[in-house]
Order: C-alpha cells, then sequence, then structure tokens
C-alpha cells in the first residue's frame, strides 16, 4: 500500500454524494461574484473530506506498515542447489521455498515434499477461514522422495495451473515430470490437497518444500482481503432518493428566485432608486442578458445550496464504524465454550438488522450442535441399534449374518477422508487397550462412523495417501488407495476405490438415500428405505452404503478415464463429474446408518421470539424429508395448531400446478371462516419444478404461509428460494443464516447474511456480513442491537433533514424582503460552523449510544420489533413531517423576529444601527438553540456523554462567536482571510436588550408547540387515562439525575402501546412537559 495516502485520498472521497455538490459549489463560487464568501463551502468540505482521510488515512498506514512487515520477512528458497535468504517480496514464481514449522507460509506454493516419508504435512489454516483443526496437504508420491536440495534440483517438472481465483478450497492444476535419461512424460493431477496456501502455518511437520505458483496479489489471500459487491441497506436506499428530491427542491428553489427577481425588478425598476441599477440607468434596459440570468441562477444556487446536508454522510460513517465496533463487546453475544465474540464484516447494513422479515436458515450445525453421535444401523434389511454396553445389536428378533455385519462395519471403516493424528498413527504395534484415536475429519458425519466403527471393532489404525490400515479382530489388514472420488453437494454422495488385501479392487459409496438408492440395482431396497424413513422420523441424519466391485480390465479404462479428467485444465469439473457417473452405477445397497445431530440450546425460545417479533421463519436444509419436519416440530418451527401442506415427490410440472392451485384454493376457503395458520413443506425436486414452470404460484402460496420448510436443497437452490421471496411485489428484507459452505450462495443472495462460526469451517462466516457462534443469539442480535442500530440511523438522517431546513430556508424569505437582491441573511461565518461545529457533536452521540427503550423490554416484547419494519422511521410521512418540522421552524425563527422586534428596529434607542448581521446573528441563534432542544426531545437515554455533548454545542456557539466577533480583529492581528469586520461586537449587542431574551424564550415555546401537542394527543389517545409516562429527562430534576445515574432515562413502555404502529408514540410526551414549558 502507498503511504502517501494524502495525494490520492481527496481525489477518491470527494467525488460522491452531497462531497460533489459542494465542490462543484466551491469551484463556483471562486468564479462568478459569490453572495457570500468561498470559504463558506470550501471550510466544511475540506472539514468532511479531513475527518474521512485521517480515518482512512490510519487505516492505511496500519496496512503500510503490515505490508512491509510482510513483505521484509526472511524466507529460505533453493538456488542453484543450495538455500539462500531472501526476502519474502523477492520470491519469484518458480522458486522452490523451504519453511519450517509454525512458520507463516509467504506465498501460494505446490506441496513437493516434507520430512515425513510419503509427503505430507499437517497444516492450521486459521489466518485464512479462521479453523483451529490441523488439516492434511499431500505432494505427489513421485516428488515425496526428494527430500534434500541436490535432489529437488534434479527435478524436471512443468506445473500448468489455472489462473487465480479467490475459492481457497479449490485449485486445478497438473505437473509433468520428465523421467530422468527419458524422454517420457508422465503427467500428474494436482488439486487443493496439494497447494499450501500463504498465511497458513506447518505444524508437527519440521520443514516442507514447495514451489511457488502464486505470490503478492496473486495469492489467495490477497484475493480475498479485495471488497466484494455491496449491499445497500434500506434507510441508504430511502436517503438517496430523499437526496434526490432535496436537489429537485434545491433547483426549483432557485429557478423561482431568479424568476421573482426580474419579475420584480421590471415591474418596480421606475419606482426604484436609481442606485439600484447604475448601469441599468444608462443602458434603460432591466430586463438583463441570457448570461446576467444563468449568473444570477448559479449566485441563488450558492445562497441555497446549504439545504444539502454535506456532514450526513461522514456522520453516518463514523456511528456505523462505532456501532459494528461495540456489536463485538456485547458480553451477551459471547460464548464462553468456542471463546468467539460476535463481529461484523461490514458495517454498512447496522440499520438492516432491524428490518428483518424473512429469515432463511440452514437446519445443520445452524439450528443444531453439528456434533454426530450414532445411534442405529440398517445392515442387510435388518435394524441394529448401538447398546452402550454391549455394542451394535439387532432391534428385532431376526439379524443379519455375521459376514454382512462386518462386510457393513468394514465400510464404515474405509469410506471416508479421516485422518488420524501422527502421534498415534506411528506405525508402532498396540495393545487393544491402547487403541483410542483422535480422528480429525472435515465432516461431523465421517468422524462419527468411523469411531462408531472403532467401538464395533474395526479400528482404524492410520494411513496415508496411499493405504488404510485397520485392525479387526486383532489382526491388521492393509487395503490400498487407489481413488478417492470427494464428495460434492452435486452428486450427494462420496466412493473410495480400494484394493483389499486378497487384491479384489472394491467400491464403496456413501451418501443421500436419493442417490444411492437410486444408483443400487441389488440389494434389500424397501426394507432400508423403511429403516431411513424410520431414522428419518426420530430426527436422525441417514446415509446409505453401496459397493461394487471391479475387474482388472473394468477398473484399468475407468482409472484412465478418471486420470485424464482429473488433469484437464478446462471444465475439469465437467470431465470428472461425467467419469464419476459411469464408476458410481450398479451398486448393490448393503445398509444406512442413522446419526443424531442434537438442536442448540434456546432454540425454540429464540424461534418463538422471532416469530413474535414478526419475522417469518424458512428452513432450508439438504437433508430429508422426515429428518427435517422432525426437527421443524421438534424446534417449535412447526407448531402443532399448524396445518401442513406438502408438495413433494413431484414428477410432473402440470401436477405440481394443481396441487399449487389446489393448496392456494384450500388457504382461501379456510381462510373465510376461520384464522388457520399452514406451514408449506416443499423437496428438492418439486421445488425445481416450481420455480421453472409455476413461480407466482409458489410464491403466493408461500408468502402466505406461517413457516416454511425446504428440505434436499441443493446450495443453488437455496439462493433461488431468497431471491423468489426478494421478488415479490411487497419487496421485503431478508436474511439468510447458515454455517457451511453450502450456505454461501443464499447468505450473498439475502439483503443481510449471517454466519454461524460453527464446525463446518468459515467459509460462510467469511462470506457473511455478521457472524457469531450461537442460533440463540439472534434474539438480541435482532431484536436489541437491530432496533437500536435502525432507531439511531432513521433519526440521525430525518434529523439532518430538518435541521437544514429550519437554517436555510431563512435565507429565501428573506430573499423575498430584499427584492431578491441575493444578499444573504446569514454572516459567511454562520454559514461555514452551523453543520460542522453548531449542530454535529449531540447527533454524533446520539447515533452512537441512543437507546429509544430498554434492552430488557425490547426482549421481553418482541412485538416491539414489528413498528420499525417496512423502513416506517424513514416513510414518506415522516420525512414530510420532519421537513414540515423543519419550514414551520424556520417561519417562526425568521417572522417571529420580524414581529417582535419590528421593521424599525434597525435603529436603536442609542441611535445605533443594527442592520441585517444583528437580525440574521437573532435568527441564528435561536436556530442553533432549537435544533438542538429538538434532539433532546427525541433523546431517551441520557448519560454524561450525552450531556457533555448537548452542553458543548449549545454554549460553545456563544463562546465561539464572541471570539470571533470581539477578539479577531482583521484591523488589529492582520487575519485577511476572514472578513470578522462584518460581526465586530454584533453578538454583544445583539443580547444586550432583556426584550430579546424573552424574544428568544417566547419564540421557542412557540417553534415547539406544535411538536408537544401532537405527541401528547398520540399518547393520550393510545395510552387512556391509566397510562404513565417516566418524567422527561430534560426536566431539569430528573435531568440532573439521569446524569449522574448509572441507569439509562428511557421511557417504560405500557402495553397498551406495543400494538401500535406509530414510530412516534414511544417517546410520548407528558403534558405536563407542555405546561412546564408555557410556564417558563
Amino acid at each position: 500500500h502507498c503511504p502517501f495516502f494524502l495525494s490520492k485520498e481527496p481525489f477518491r472521497t470527494v467525488p460522491k454524494n452531497s462531497q460533489l455538490l459542494f465542490l462543484c459549489i466551491a469551484i463556483l463560487q471562486l468564479t462568478i461574484d459569490s453572495p457570500v464568501a468561498p470559504w463558506t463551502s470550501i471550510v466544511p468540505l475540506v472539514f468532511v473530506v479531513s475527518v474521512t482521510m485521517i480515518k482512512q488515512g490510519y487505516e492505511d498506514i496500519l496496512r503500510h506498515r503490515s505490508d512491509k512487515e510482510v513483505n521484509n520477512r526472511p524466507v529460505q528458497v533453493v538456488r542453484n542447489g543450495k538455500r539462500v535468504e531472501v526476502l519474502s517480496k523477492d520470491i519469484r514464481v518458480g522458486d522452490i521455498v523451504w519453511s519450517r514449522s509454525d512458520e507463516e507460509l509467504p506465498c501460494d506454493m505446490v506441496l513437493l515434499s516434507s520430512q515425513n516419508p510419503d509427503g505430507e504435512c499437517y497444516v492450521t489454516t486459521a489466518n485464512l477461514d479462521g479453523e483451529t483443526n490441523l488439516k492434511i496437504f499431500r505432494s505427489l508420491p513421485d516428488t515425496a522422495i526428494l527430500q534434500d536440495e541436490e535432489s529437488l534440483m534434479s527435478l524436471d517438472a512443468e506445473i500448468q495451473c489455472q489462473q487465480p481465483i479467490t475459492d481457497l478450497y479449490k485449485f486445478v492444476g497438473r505437473m509433468n515430470i520428465r523421467a530422468p535419461n527419458s524422454q517420457a512424460v508422465l503427467t500428474r493431477s494436482l488439486n487443493a490437497e496439494n497447494l499450501l496456501l500463504r498465511g497458513s502455518k506447518v505444524k508437527n511437520t519440521p520443514y516442507v518444500y514447495g514451489v511457488a505458483v502464486y505470490t503478492g496479489e496473486q495469492s489467495k489471500m490477497a484475493l480475498n482481503s479485495k471488497k466484494k459487491g455491496q449491499k445497500f441497506s434500506c434507510i441508504e436506499k430511502s436517503m438517496n432518493k430523499y437526496l434526490v428530491a432535496m436537489l429537485m427542491y434545491l433547483a426549483v428553489q432557485t429557478i423561482l428566485a431568479t424568476g421573482l427577481k426580474y419579475y420584480f425588478n421590471n415591474k418596480a425598476n421606475t419606482e426604484r432608486s436609481w442606485y439600484f441599477y447604475p448601469s441599468a440607468v444608462q443602458s434603460k434596459d432591466y430586463s438583463g442578458s441570457a448570461g446576467k440570468y444563468f449568473e444570477d441562477f448559479l449566485s441563488f444556487l450558492v445562497l441555497f445550496n446549504y439545504i444539502i446536508p454535506i456532514s450526513l454522510y461522514v456522520t453516518l460513517e463514523m456511528q456505523k464504524f462505532t456501532g459494528s465496533t461495540w456489536l463485538g463487546l456485547d458480553i451477551d453475544l459471547y460464548d464462553e465454550v468456542t471463546d468467539q465474540r460476535a463481529r461484523a464484516n461490514t458495517s454498512d447494513l447496522n440499520e438492516e438488522l432491524g428490518q428483518v422479515e424473512y429469515m432463511f436458515t440452514d437446519k445443520t450445525g445452524t439450528l443444531t450442535e453439528n456434533e454426530m453421535t450414532f445411534r442405529q444401523c440398517s445392515v442387510r434389511g435388518f435394524k441394529y441399534i448401538e447398546d452402550n454396553r454391549r455394542g451394535l445389536m439387532p432391534s428385532g428378533n431376526e439379524q443379519a449374518s455375521k459376514s454382512d455385519v462386518k462386510y457393513f462395519k468394514l465400510a464404515m471403516a474405509l469410506c471416508h477422508t479421516v485422518h488420524v493424528s501422527e502421534d498415534v498413527a506411528d506405525g508402532r504395534a498396540r495393545s487393544n487397550s491402547e487403541l483410542r484415536r483422535d480422528y480429525q475429519a472435515s465432516s461431523p458425519d465421517e468422524k462419527a462412523l468411523v469411531e462408531a466403527a472403532n467401538r464395533f471393532g474395526v479400528i482404524l489404525i492410520g494411513g496415508t495417501q496411499e493405504y488404510q490400515e485397520i485392525l479387526v479382530d486383532n489382526a491388521r489388514e492393509k487395503y490400498t488407495i487407489l481413488n478417492v472420488l470427494e464428495f460434492d453437494p452435486t452428486r450427494k454422495c462420496m466412493s473410495i476405490i480400494l484394493r483389499t488385501p486378497e487384491g479384489k479392487i472394491w467400491m464403496i459409496c456413501k451418501g443421500a438415500e436419493s442417490t444411492i438408492i437410486h444408483k443400487s440395482t441389488s440389494g434389500p431396497k424397501d426394507e432400508v428405505l423403511q429403516h431411513v424413513n424410520d431414522f428419518a422420523v426420530e430426527g436422525l441424519r441417514t446415509l446409505c452404503y453401496g459397493t461394487r466391485t471391479f475387474s482388472e480390465d473394468e477398473y484399468e479404462n475407468l482409472r484412465q478415464l478418471l486420470q485424464d479428467a482429473s488433469t484437464a485444465l478446462d471444465a475439469r469439473e465437467e470431465k470428472l463429474k461425467r467419469v464419476y457417473e459411469q464408476i458410481e452405477n450398479n451398486l448393490e445397497l448393503i445398509g444406512a446408518t442413522g446419526v443424531e445431530d442434537k438442536l442448540q440450546d434456546k432454540v425454540s425460545e429464540t424461534i418463538e421470539k422471532l416469530r413474535e417479533a414478526g419475522i417469518k421463519i424458512w428452513v432450508l436444509t439438504g437433508d430429508k424429508q422426515e429428518t427435517a419436519v422432525n426437527i421443524s416440530h421438534s424446534c417449535g418451527h412447526f407448531q402443532p395448531s399448524m396445518r401442513e401442506l406438502m408438495l413433494v415427490k413431484q414428477d410432473d410440472p402440470n401436477k405440481c400446478g394443481e396441487n399449487l392451485a389446489r393448496f392456494a384454493e384450500q388457504m382461501r376457503l379456510d381462510t373465510q371462516s376461520i384464522s388457520i395458520s399452514y406451514a408449506l413443506v416443499v423437496d428438492g425436486p418439486s421445488l425445481q419444478f416450481a420455480l421453472d414452470n409455476h413461480e407466482d404460484a409458489l410464491r403466493n402460496l408461500s408468502l402466505k404461509c406461517s413457516a416454511v420448510l425446504c428440505c434436499r436443497m441443493s446450495p443453488l437452490q437455496k439462493a433461488l428460494v431468497v431471491k423468489l421471496v426478494k421478488a415479490s411485489p411487497e419487496k421485503p428484507s431478508t436474511m439468510a443464516i447458515g454455517d457451511g459452505a453450502n450456505d454461501v450462495s443464499m447468505i450473498q443472495e439475502a439483503h443481510l447474511g449471517l454466519g454461524i462460526m460453527g464446525k463446518e469451517g468459515r467459509q460462510a462466516v467469511r462470506n457473511s456480513d455478521y457472524a457469531f457462534a450461537r442460533f440463540c443469539f439472534l434474539e438480541k442480535l435482532l431484536l436489541v442491537h437491530g432496533h437500536w442500530y435502525y432507531n439511531r440511523i432513521a433519526i440521525t438522517v430525518q434529523y439532518f433533514f430538518y435541521k437544514n431546513f429550519a437554517f436555510i430556508t431563512a435565507q429565501f424569505y428573506y430573499a423575498c424582503f430584499s427584492y431578491f437582491s441575493q444578499q444573504t441573511v446569514f454572516e459567511s461565518f454562520y454559514l461555514t460552523i452551523f453543520n460542522i461545529t453548531c449542530t454535529a457533536l449531540p447527533i454524533l452521540i446520539f447515533g452512537i449510544i441512543e437507546q429509544d427503550v430498554k434492552a430488557e423490554d425490547l426482549l421481553a416484547n418482541p412485538r416491539l420489533y414489528r413498528r420499525l419494519n417496512r423502513n416506517s422511521t424513514m416513510s414518506l410521512p415522516q420525512c414530510i413531517y420532519w421537513v414540515g418540522l423543519g419550514i414551520w421552524h424556520s417561519l417562526v425563527f425568521f417572522f417571529g423576529f420580524r414581529f417582535l422586534v419590528g421593521e424599525d428596529s434597525s435603529v436603536r434607542p442609542n441611535m445605533q444601527v443594527s442592520g441585517v448581521w444583528t437580525f440574521g446573528t437573532w435568527v441564528y441563534t435561536i436556530c442553533v438553540l432549537v435544533v438542538n432542544l429538538k434532539l433532546c426531545i427525541e433523546t431517551s437515554y441520557w448519560n454524561v456523554i450525552t450531556f457533555v455533548g448537548m452542553f458543548i454545542s449549545i454554549f460553545g456557539f456563544p463562546a465561539l462567536l464572541s471570539i470571533y466577533s470581539g477578539v479577531l480583529w482583521a484591523d488589529k492581528l492582520q487575519i485577511s482571510f476572514f472578513d470578522t469586520t462584518t460581526l465586530y461586537f454584533v453578538f454583544f449587542e445583539s443580547f444586550k436588550s432583556w426584550s430579546v431574551w424573552f424574544n428568544f424564550l417566547l419564540l421557542t415555546v412557540l417553534a415547539f408547540l406544535p411538536d408537544y401537542i401532537y405527541k401528547a394527543a398520540v399518547l393520550f389517545s393510545q395510552q387512556g387515562p391509566k397510562a404513565q409516562r417516566q418524567w422527561p429527562p430534560f426536566i431539569l430534576p430528573h435531568f440532573l439525575n439521569s446524569i449522574f445515574s448509572t441507569s439509562s432515562s428511557q421511557a417504560e413502555i405500557p402495553e397498551e402501546l406495543l400494538s401500535s404502529q406509530s414510530s412516534l408514540s414511544k417517546r410520548g410526551v407528558d403534558v405536563r412537559t407542555t405546561l412546564f414549558a408555557v410556564y417558563l
């Protein structure tokens, strides 16, 4: 990263949003006869850009230091047959890199060899994906024997691989090895298990050799550090629309003022004194040229442009950044078991947490613990259960033969990608009492099955990439690994091809029953399928096993096809898929397993709270229908009162459409008589038929259901379901939550993506917007933080619109009394400091710490969450209310002083002249006072920080103005940048009279009177006579007490208010407040 960010940052920061307008205005003021000083636009612009530059510059400096440290780290590479030390930035593609244990790898490199003779090494990728478990990476057998620099230099090989991609778990390449003293070339396939990634660390292996393939910015770590596509919150979308409307308002106001100027000038030019138009007296033409029209238009544009809130974006950015940081500090979102805190991967969507209407959740690892325990199995059509004392026992009187049971146990112990930790896999003979293995698996299912086989007497001792060794009846058996067909969610199965100790070629295939039974041509299909359904009804996860044997010739043909596909650089996945289809067929079905996955704590309570908050929950899972339905009932997703609609096993588009129509008609008839809630169950194939042919019917039906369960789903289908709901006419806000790689697509598709820090890697966490460890944390994240974040940001945006209208509209009023002469009523200094000094700090603090309702009340009354749905605080009526309030206050400020002081007030009793700057000072001062007091009314949570911020803002302005108008004398201090003589002692002279102070008090009460009356009327109309409200915190006794109290002064929410949809009623005002203000 370039350390000289100052040269780039202004150009990267300014051209966005309202800042671009102020940049143009600043340039404009330097080129025309501006009615106000150019620095009125330049100083706020420089301030806003400087704040952003400081923040991003600080981050850039930290990145530069980090890069410098990484780039200058010493690394050892092999050159000319010797290890030499170079800086990591000097590593070139093709260099052979030597790295020792616990060192961070400096580049992405293909593993050539390690100290282990089999070429394996253990690596932790915690820096990349957060996974702390050790993973095994392997070198090719051809290079594993190269253990020193001399032998490595004799290697004559070429690596061909794909272009750099971001996916940490995919790598496509091949190595062409030329045999010594021969022209023969051996082609070997390279995949993800051969690639060591930059940022990972070698563990339990003294050293490794690897050849660099991706370095610097092309490494996967660097590619994943780049920003992904940005999501926009509902508030940001509304805000941008309102800003466009304000720009249109500004344009209309400017055109109107320009037109009125020439209308009045032409109408009254003969009645006005000659000195108004000295040049026109000579030409007798008061209409002006087109150039003059345009110049006047630009002058009015300069005069009125302050209605656009320049500091809005930087304020929101600071509020969101601080809010996302505080999220990780919430102790209630900390999981002690995993030592994981909640974290925000983005701060742009904080307020979206308060707008969720539909939640799409994965089941395994999200609703459940993802800790698998073997419970039952089916062997050759006979059901078996595990007994804690007697092991695997038949559940009935009949049972399979001992050879069939042993055969099934062998399949469980051999068909997997589980590794035995190195400290026990050293080949040393052990007694049975020593054989307690530490298995490491990428899937909890596989680990549970291998551990179950261990308990049943078929013990996986260890192995390499070439063989697996097991212990059966105290006898060791070695099975040679010929091929491993890795699991993928499309095939829904994985296979391993082995050579048995007897020399037979045996394939074991394991996967979903829909896949294995479909591929099987023999075996007890009906019995196994019945047992699988029984397991699913009990809530168990099911897998089926099938086997196949190959002759030597048959296997050789398939091996060659597999070799060609696995070494292809183009379309490797498609070619492998076709070969897998040829291999994984004609299976013999041998049985199935049932594994238990317990629900997480407080899942049912959390789902109930979210449902009460108005959030509809959809469960999207790859599990079997019966398993998924059982879990939905046990976790409270499906309730006993719900009628279940089953759209499953559809094999015809027309029949699927008929069922959808029948369900819709049934729902229509039922809802006419009584209120009934529905639950919809859809499986993957039926969903595809419905999406392809009846998308609107499916959407209309599912949106009317209280709960939806989609089972046997592929990752792509999960994203399509989210997209289906997003595309509905209501445009609801959606949230997706999951823990695995198969959930990434729906997490990215939803408006808000949440990741669970589970046991299936960190891909979901890395691709999410927010991440945490437990599903039950959703309750506080949405109901409390979501509510607070949305309320803070929404009020902040509306408040900016309000205060700018209250401030700058006086310019237009004054233009009406000055024949639209473009004379400003506010001195340039006032225009400069309004947004960046006088009103900046309180609203910044408000957007960071405001809590309109206590956390306890929000958790106890989830229905409060509904009141902010559909972006209600940013709705058009709410925007009109705030803008209208700003215009009302501007009318009170301007015409109040004009009426109370009178038109002859320019001549004071002592014959001194007050003039426009005195009048402008009065209007400006009451504006600063009232807009800050308005924020006091909106504030419910008072503490020392809130009070100090408000105190500085209200009383800092008079102090600043007294210095500016009384100390900084341009003629004495020779300060030529500020023309301070225009305000020389104006501030002190303006407030000498007690009548001015009374006017301030009277106009303040008048400004707030409609606001108080409206809120009091709303409160009384919804509460009734029995409702009570806490004494508002801005009343002096309670106010002072709240400042020094450790508890907040938030309003208690009466039960009568919980059904209210008004966003204002929660801050209802006691009528005593209004009476107290009138009394003052």
